[in-house]
């Protein structure tokens, strides 16, 4: 079983700490920043970022879907960790300045894939949808910062 690892990264006309809120506001501003392949979304505990238990179900293929509850925590600063109790997926979002107003958004998601012909497969196509995804949800919290 080999790890995989999906990232993308994108720079945000907000500062760093506007750009965390809106990310770590799972009660609010986060919700609206979910693409289509995400449903079910549901805050369980908490709701701002650290102590945050939330649940979502992640269409990753027409057949392939995750249901997740996630625990988030924030063990740096501008940085926002997501771990599925269902799995052994784990979503990090870093946060840095990116120039003056400007932020710097990577998010990076590993799990342990399936192993032989089925965990080939899985890693050599899985990050690339995966971080179609997150491209899309980063689009998302582009244009919430009108950018």
């Amino acid at each position: 079983m080999a790890q995989v690892e999906a990232t993308t990264e994108r720079i945000i006309a907000a500062g760093p700490e506007d750009v965390f809120d809106a990310l770590a506001d799972y009660s609010g501003t986060r919700r609206t920043l979910l693409p289509e392949q995400f449903s079910e979304y549901e805050v369980r505990e908490g709701g701002d970022g650290e102590g945050t238990l939330v649940h979502w179900k992640l269409q990753a293929t027409s057949k392939r879907v995750r249901d997740c509850l996630l625990e988030v925590s924030e063990p740096r600063d501008g940085e926002l960790v997501e771990k599925d109790r269902n799995s052994t997926m784990v979503t990090t979002w870093t946060v840095t300045p990116s120039g003056e107003g400007a932020s710097r958004v990577v998010v990076t998601t590993t799990w342990n894939g399936a192993g032989g012909i089925g965990g080939f497969f899985e890693k050599a196509f899985a990050p690339k949808g995966l971080a179609r995804i997150y491209d899309a949800e980063l689009a998302k919290l582009a244009a919430h910062f009108g950018s």
